[in-house]
């Protein structure tokens, strides 16, 4: 289980003991910490069942998931953001899930949208997804077999915000048997600070859409 962080000392103990609470046993939890100038570190490594990583080269988040996916033992690799925290049973349903249909690759949950008390609405979130569970094709929803990363490959780290669309994108065109749990095992924070509606950003997300959408359809001609 990894979670990629900089700078998130605020959340970062919720979400490590939403992990190491997780009421499936075999966990292995590293964080990787993309030079925090906060507290991030000293949170991190005041727990004895976390590993502690310093990023000293690229510190974007690609590379940050990518260096978690290699210093790993496990059979799974999941994700969890900072900020965000995991229902106490998540693994032990996704992995009920890989005993039962042993040919899936990977499968992904529904998702509980909540606003951090105190914050308002960040500009460019949709107001109504706090209003509804929907289905999460994102990292933190997502338990995957650690052989399928040599399969599709890794997050790129040429691309600073939509790395995971990419690597999503390139997961389904791989053709790749699948699952999505009609369950929601992820809550995540919305904030001013969530880095897909940091002001400024907007403009790199629509850049980095183009990319992908590109990469796709090239994908598909082949």
């Amino acid at each position: 289980m990894i979670i990629p962080v900089k700078n998130g000392g605020r959340y970062l103990a919720e979400a490590i003991e939403s992990v190491l609470d997780q009421d499936y046993r075999h966990i292995e939890l590293i964080v990787v910490d993309g030079r925090s100038t906060d507290n991030t570190a000293e949170i991190a490594r005041s727990y004895d069942r976390v590993q502690y990583i310093l990023q000293t080269d690229d510190p974007g988040i690609a590379a940050a998931r990518n260096i978690g996916i290699e210093a790993s033992y496990g059979e799974f690799i999941a994700f969890i953001s900072s900020d965000d925290y995991w229902e106490k049973e998540k693994i032990t349903v996704q992995v009920q899930h890989f005993i039962n249909h042993p040919e899936i690759q990977y499968s992904i949950t529904k998702v509980r949208f909540f606003l951090q008390p105190g914050s308002e609405i960040p500009r460019g979130f949709k107001p109504e997804l706090l209003k509804k569970e929907v289905v999460g094709p994102m990292p933190e929803t997502l338990l995957a077999r650690k052989s399928l990363f040599q399969h599709v490959g890794f997050f790129d780290t040429n691309l600073s915000l939509l790395e995971d669309t990419d690597w999503f994108s390139r997961a389904k065109d791989s053709g790749v048997p699948m699952r999505v749990i009609d369950q929601v095992l992820l809550n995540k924070r919305v904030h001013q600070k969530n880095i897909s509606t940091t002001p400024g950003n907007g403009r790199v997300i629509n850049e980095e859409f183009v990319k992908v959408m590109k990469r796709a359809i090239d994908r598909k001609r082949k």
